[in-house]
């Protein structure tokens, strides 16, 4: 396999940049999570979202706003949502966002329980606590992205969830990344460099239908 292209850059591409488009995202999934209540169905909450973004001075999306309810946490990014879900008020959802900002892609997913049933809130901190822990495993430097997801799914059984597959983590970039055709982290023979690759968890709980996401970009 050619490696040479997997972490190919465009000619605007700066680190600080990709720092700024990172953290507009965040402010906007915070905003955005913060909106979302209990009786709100899904679409309710993707336009909420798309108009936080907007406000946030996003310049596009370079992936659909994704926002799951309930058992719809299960499901991975292409997978569609049983529709007409409306949030609980002891329920869990999350938010995945993939806005572009000064030319550069976000990507931030998180999890969020809106009441007190204690498994929803432990699911949606673990996701959070794992992607931590294989950041921290990943600043080590010695590990492949095929070596990280291991890493995830053993911490993740260890720790008594079931881990996601399906879900292996990619580039991101100065938009649009994907003309380097640069593949899933979780397939990635190298280990790879801080600012390009997003670190996606996805994570159930062993009995109960619900689960819980977290993603971030991979920085030093």
């Amino acid at each position: 396999m050619n490696m040479s292209t997997h972490e190919n850059v465009g000619a605007r591409y700066a680190h600080q940049r990709m720092l700024f488009a990172r953290e507009r995202a965040w402010s906007a999934l915070a905003r955005i999570a913060q909106g979302i209540v209990p009786g709100m169905r899904e679409a309710e909450a993707g336009a909420l979202a798309g108009r936080v973004l907007e406000a946030e001075g996003m310049e596009r999306i370079w992936h659909p706003t994704i926002v799951r309810f309930g058992a719809n946490t299960l499901k991975t990014f292409r997978q569609r949502s049983a529709p007409d879900t409306v949030l609980g008020a002891d329920d869990i959802f999350f938010v995945d966002l993939g806005p572009v900002f000064d030319g550069h892609e976000g990507d931030v997913g998180d999890t969020f329980a809106t009441g007190t049933d204690p498994d929803m809130q432990a699911c949606a901190a673990a996701a959070r606590t794992l992607h931590d822990t294989v950041a921290a495993r990943w600043r080590q430097g010695d590990l492949d992205g095929r070596a990280l997801y291991a890493f995830a799914e053993s911490e993740a059984e260890a720790a008594g969830w079931r881990f996601n597959h399906a879900i292996k983590g990619h580039r991101v970039g100065d938009y649009p990344h994907a003309v380097h055709k640069a593949g899933a982290l979780g397939d990635f023979e190298r280990a790879p460099a801080s600012g390009l690759w997003v670190l996606e968890i996805q994570i159930a709980h062993p009995e109960r239908p619900f689960g819980a996401f977290f993603e971030d970009v991979l920085f030093a």
